[in-house]
């Protein structure tokens, strides 16, 4: 007997349905089914089809939606849920997403071809297909776009699936003018559209660079490094786009144009490396993609996720002083802006001792410094954790 990841028992109306063991209640009242984000890696799609089909025959959901609330809260009713939706479409499982662009002055001729046109990139990277993208005009102000995807289900989890589609998501919202954000912005250029970037400032999360970082070179190395640990230090994270150039202004520095460079096999491998040997610890959850941009041209893409409070501060092995490099010294570097914070000599004492006490006596030390135990930027939990592993 096969052992599916997805399944219901009793009526799928009323029923408790099993998502990798986990049980998740259908609301019959709105007709939602709400499943919790963390559930998407435990299921695969073709199991999910099979349940909502069996489901359709007897009254069940057509949808589910996805929460990404604490999971505690999963199954209270009216819980928000995430823009992307698994749909059961002529018997075929698909993933579907609204965004909305301003409405034109003059309907433009060619608007739907832009929109298939952008999404091509992460169709091909995702191993998707579009099934359909429809717009609607509302009160004359929005345009409400709807786009449908599928995929070949084999061997794929929900969590593939469920990514594919925020991310075509974010390309669309940013292409439509909405809020830059470090997701945004990341999915922008990895659907071939670093060109979107172009105008924004740089600032607490990102920044770009019109070469390569000499890697070859210990300077180099640490500059790499030491540009990644800031957005680490950061609580926002940040991204790094490697193939842009910036022009300065009374404001700051802007992003003035794209400056691609040609195809440097393994260039991925090797900032990996440079960043596993100079940057401690190891940063989660980091993304390094090389990103075609034109014939034997690319840019190099890095997404710093917000990281863990205990796994801070992050540090460089090594320092630039006076223009030559000392690998006696470590710094540490914090991101504000579109500049650097060093962190102080006292900061780090700060924490050191903290750690030390919470680990001896369970408790920290009085303060005799008139600023605190632990700095702001550090609480408590993180000199605990980082220094107990």
């Amino acid at each position: 007997m096969t052992t599916r990841t997805v399944s219901y028992t009793g009526d799928p109306f009323f029923g408790v349905w099993n998502f990798g063991g986990r049980l998740r209640s259908y609301d019959s009242h709105t007709e939602v089914l709400v499943i919790h984000r963390s559930d998407l890696d435990l299921c695969t799609g073709t199991d999910l089809q099979w349940a909502l089909l069996r489901a359709e025959e007897e009254g069940g959901p057509e949808k589910v939606h996805v929460t990404s609330v604490p999971e505690e809260h999963a199954d209270v009713e009216g819980v928000p849920v995430e823009d992307v939706v698994f749909e059961l479409v002529d018997g075929a499982l698909t993933v579907s997403f609204e965004f909305w662009d301003e409405f034109p002055k003059e309907e433009e001729e060619g608007e739907l071809e832009l929109v298939v046109a952008a999404l091509q990139p992460l169709l091909a990277r995702h191993r998707a297909n579009l099934i359909s993208v429809s717009g609607d005009d509302y009160s004359g102000v929005v345009r409400i776009w709807n786009v449908q995807l599928g995929f070949k289900l084999r061997g794929r989890k929900l969590a593939a699936l469920f990514d594919a589609g925020m991310d075509m998501l974010n390309l669309m919202q940013a292409l439509a003018g909405g809020k830059m954000t470090r997701e945004s912005a990341g999915n922008v250029v990895r659907g071939g559209r670093a060109d979107v970037l172009i105008g924004q400032p740089e600032g607490h999360w990102l920044e770009v660079k019109s070469q390569h970082y000499d890697l070859q070179t210990p300077s180099g190395q640490i500059s790499l490094a030491q540009a990644v640990s800031r957005f680490c230090n950061s609580e926002d994270g940040g991204m790094i786009v490697v193939g842009m150039s910036t022009k300065k202004s009374p404001e700051g520095e802007y992003i003035r144009k794209l400056n691609p460079m040609p195809v440097r096999p393994g260039v991925v491998r090797t900032y990996h490396r440079v960043l596993e040997n100079r940057l401690f610890p190891l940063v989660r959850d980091l993304r390094i993609e090389a990103i075609s941009s034109g014939p034997d041209s690319e840019i190099v893409l890095v997404d710093i996720p917000p990281q863990p409070e205990e796994l801070k501060p992050f540090l460089v092995s090594g320092t630039i002083i006076d223009g030559k490099v000392d690998g006696a010294f470590i710094s540490i570097v914090r991101r504000r802006g579109e500049g650097s914070v060093p962190t102080t000599a006292q900061e780090i004492h700060s924490t050191l001792v903290a750690g030390r006490a919470l680990l001896r006596r369970g408790h920290l030390p009085p303060d005799h410094s008139g600023q605190g135990a632990i700095s702001e930027d550090y609480p408590e939990t993180t000199p605990a954790k980082s220094m107990g592993t």
